[in-house]
């Protein structure tokens, strides 16, 4: 008997579109297709031109990214795909998040934005208001978010 070989490939296991998600949260107005770089004025401290580019694998880290990002326009959270190599965040891994539960990770190289989450509950005002204070406490002490 002779077999269809179309008909094998359906058992095969077909390969995930979707490995792994990344987001990205930010006041940034991006549109698919942009690229997220270093180089561009950063989002948090000083505003230095940033030397990484962050990202995290959990959507509460990119809410966080997103309310507590410089400037009055409105928060959103991408969809982004990493396009090289990525590292632990040594701002949060075994600082502040021993383990790296926030799966927070960042790179040198762009992110390119594929989709974004429309939908989203943020934290609590009293809840952002304490991170930020907690913020400007550390920046009082010389303590940048963001050591680069």
């Amino acid at each position: 008997m002779e077999t269809n070989k179309s008909e094998n490939k359906q058992n095969e296991a077909a390969p995930s579109t979707f490995a792994q998600t990344f987001f990205h949260g930010t006041k940034a107005d991006l549109k698919l297709g942009d690229f997220i770089e270093i180089g561009i004025n950063s989002n948090y401290g000083q505003k230095n031109k940033a030397k990484y580019i962050y990202l995290t694998a959990t959507l509460d880290a990119a809410i966080w990214g997103a309310e507590l990002a410089l400037g009055e326009a409105r928060e959103r959270i991408y969809l982004v795909e990493p396009t090289g190599p990525i590292e632990d965040d040594p701002n949060l891994t075994d600082k502040k998040f021993p383990g790296n539960p926030t799966k927070s990770y960042r790179s040198k190289d762009p992110f390119k934005v594929v989709g974004e989450i429309a939908i989203w509950q943020g934290h609590s005002a009293e809840q952002v208001n304490a991170m930020k204070g907690g913020l400007a406490k550390l920046k009082g002490q010389g303590i940048e978010a963001i050591e680069d």
